[in-house]
């Protein structure tokens, strides 16, 4: 027994010996790293920067020696972005101090520590609220916790007045919190905001003044109002919450959350009554707080149609940077064009021009793709004021927005002219050239080919009035020249209905070139059957000779045949060729 005593002991010495030897290594490593660094070794740098990386090391205690040693946080920003040789070790030690530093700033067991140091001696309130103010955002919902526990009423004034000494950091969770059932910790939180002194709460403050079911709250918040901005007293929470999401939207400084790899959204669980914290991505922060912004516009009144125009948009712009859906949305959450296609044009249209108007072609794009869904004239040739959103996009800097727009409102089959009706068939037969493909790629290039060369097709059996396809003539000529099967096809089917001389000797020729695929082939004496029968025979003599001799061949492909028999027939030519088949045909 006193053996086993004795060797537990040893390996306790030993473990507890080990700490410093690693932590003396740890901080020669970082100093060698920092002097060789500012002499420019950068080799010598770097092998000290990768055996701090390859040890391990305690986060925290980086962090700590991180805040030890001046300028050393900046030096490794520095070479982060500007050194070829230490930029990828610079980057992994500022993960490992992040971590450190968001490690001691969210310890629960800390914090809580800390609360109860308020209520010590003055020098360890001060402490405290300093080490609270560190923790932020991750000190309210501990610091609300202990204001409503009844069994600590004694620490309630101390911690209430380290509430506002949290600053800008504490507002977001503080508004969330409003929802509070407990009138005392409400009233601490809005005394707080108010002594915060930032415009960000005002939204939530003035829901609460409208909203509340006590006079004592509403009298409060409306005080807190005048003393932060007297102007936001006159405006209704919607209009505040509305501003507040644009301001998200834009990004303005003063909402950006303190830099890390997430940022935090506040919720509160009504049944516990307890605050809730659910990490995002930072790259779309920012447009999901818009959204949340925009929710609350609409439950302070439901008819801000404007909020829904920017929830849309907010949505797309979130969906662009960040392709994984937030964590805190239900499963089976619909995505933005669900939303987008459910909306209504007047909504659509609100954020078409914001996206153009910012230049977002994320948001520009999915909107009018959106639109195109719901093709109909009149929502898609909607006026804001004396601006036509969708009409505006078709000169857009985006190709795939320009080739949308037009492909969208070319579906909508409009019948009345209009400034800018020009550019449908323009960007239509752009699409068809595949003009944009070194900005979409191969593959959206194609795409948008056999969408314009679609609804081309159908403007061509409407003979819509609006849109001009001769203008498009050339490309779908160069079209059934190339040897995309589909799209000659697709090209062919539009030049049977329009009446060329060029479009009908295009498919002509398509139809007698051997290189091409049979299939073309044949659709190709298809169309130039339905082309003669609408615009007669527009072909040359010797045009008119090579379909003869597919015809009269006995050697050709008999389906190929049948097709250019048709073809033939259909443009109604003088009798003597078809006596000459007649009688070709036949035994003497």
């Amino acid at each position: 027994m006193l053996r086993k005593s004795y060797l537990l002991l040893l390996l306790a010495v030993v473990s507890i010996a080990a700490v410093p030897v690693f932590a003396d290594e740890l901080e020669d490593n970082w100093k060698d790293f920092l002097h060789y660094t500012a002499i420019g070794r950068y080799d010598l740098s770097q092998a000290f920067g990768q055996k701090i990386i390859d040890s391990a090391p305690d986060p925290v205690a980086l962090f700590k020696l991180s805040q030890k040693t001046p300028n050393a946080y900046s030096t490794l920003e520095r070479m982060q972005a500007h050194s070829a040789e230490l930029g990828d070790v610079s980057n992994k030690i500022l993960k490992i101090i992040e971590t450190g530093r968001y490690t001691l700033r969210i310890d629960p067991a800390v914090i809580r520590q800390e609360i109860k140091r308020l209520s010590t001696t003055r020098r360890g309130e001060i402490a405290a609220q300093a080490r609270l103010k560190n923790a932020g955002e991750y000190a309210i919902p501990f610091m609300l916790d202990a204001l409503a526990d009844k069994s600590r009423e004694k620490e309630f004034v101390n911690i209430a007045n380290a509430l506002p000494k949290i600053g800008r950091d504490a507002i977001r969770p503080l508004v969330a919190a409003m929802q509070t059932t407990d009138l005392k910790v409400k009233l601490e939180i809005i005394h707080a905001l108010g002594k915060i002194g930032y415009g960000q709460p005002l939204a939530y403050l003035k829901y609460v003044a409208e909203n509340d079911t006590s006079d004592q709250i509403r009298f409060v918040a409306l005080a807190t109002i005048k003393n932060i901005d007297p102007v936001a007293v006159k405006l209704p929470s919607t209009e505040l919450f509305f501003q507040l999401a644009e301001a998200y939207y834009y990004h303005t400084s003063s909402l950006i959350p303190t830099p890390g790899e997430f940022a935090n959204i506040w919720f509160w669980d009504d049944q516990q009554q307890i605050l809730v914290r659910k990490e995002v991505s930072q790259d779309h922060f920012n447009e999901l707080m818009a959204m949340r912004s925009c929710e609350w516009a609409l439950r302070a009144d439901e008819t801000t149609g404007k909020a829904i125009a920017l929830w849309i948009a907010a949505f797309f712009k979130a969906e662009a940077a960040v392709s994984d859906q937030p964590v805190y949305f239900a499963q089976g959450h619909a995505d933005a064009m669900t939303y987008a296609t459910t909306a209504g044009p007047e909504y659509l249209h609100a954020a078409l021009e914001r996206a153009l108007d910012e230049k977002n072609k994320d948001v520009a794009l999915g909107v009018v793709e959106a639109l195109a869904a719901n093709a109909g004239e009149k929502s898609l040739l909607y006026r804001i004021g004396t601006k036509q959103p969708l009409v505006k996009a078709l000169s857009f800097s985006d190709v795939a927005v320009m080739q949308s727009a037009a492909i969208a409102i070319a579906t909508a089959q409009p019948n009345t002219d209009f400034v800018g009706s020009s550019l449908i068939v323009e960007n239509l037969a752009k699409a068809v050239k595949r003009s944009g493909v070194n900005d979409l790629g191969d593959e959206l290039a194609d795409m948008y080919a056999i969408r314009a060369v679609d609804v081309m097709h159908d403007l061509a059996l409407s003979r819509n009035p609006v849109i001009n396809l001769y203008q498009a003539i050339a490309p779908l000529i160069d079209a059934t020249k190339t040897n995309w099967g589909l799209m000659q096809t697709k090209a062919g089917n539009v030049l049977a209905l329009l009446e060329s001389p060029d479009g009908q000797k295009a498919i002509a020729e398509m139809a007698l070139n051997a290189a091409n695929s049979l299939d073309v082939r044949k659709e190709a004496f298809s169309d130039l059957a339905i082309s003669a029968k609408r615009n007669a025979n527009l072909l040359t003599p010797k045009l008119i000779d090579s379909i003869y001799a597919i015809v009269s061949s006995k050697q050709v492909d008999p389906d190929l045949r049948s097709e250019a028999a048709s073809a033939y027939g259909a443009l109604n030519l003088p009798s003597k060729k078809v006596k000459d088949l007649i009688l070709d045909q036949s035994d003497k």
